[in-house]
């Protein structure tokens, strides 16, 4: 965990922490996840702003960036509990 944020607010990531983190543990990829307590899984300028930061200093490092995943609430209006960025935005 690198960040505590609250309901209504946001919380900055700071990318040396989640880059410090993988070389310590060894990685050769990373997959980012947080959450959004409003259920509302749809990213927003933000999140997509971090993933292209984190994705393009990932290969800079040569680590692999496999995914940046929003979860939601389990009564998500849209019947699923996460969004995949890979999959629908990078």
């Amino acid at each position: 965990m690198f960040s505590l944020g609250h309901k209504n607010g946001t919380t900055a990531v700071d990318p040396k922490e989640v880059f410090k983190t993988a070389f310590k543990v060894g990685a050769d990829a990373i997959i980012v996840a947080h959450n959004h307590p409003s259920g509302n899984l749809t990213p927003n300028r933000a999140d997509l702003r971090l993933t292209k930061e984190l994705k393009s200093r990932a290969e800079w490092l040569g680590l692999e960036f496999i995914d940046h995943i929003i979860l939601g609430s389990s009564d998500s209006a849209k019947g699923s509990d996460f969004v995949s960025l890979a999959e629908s935005f990078i």
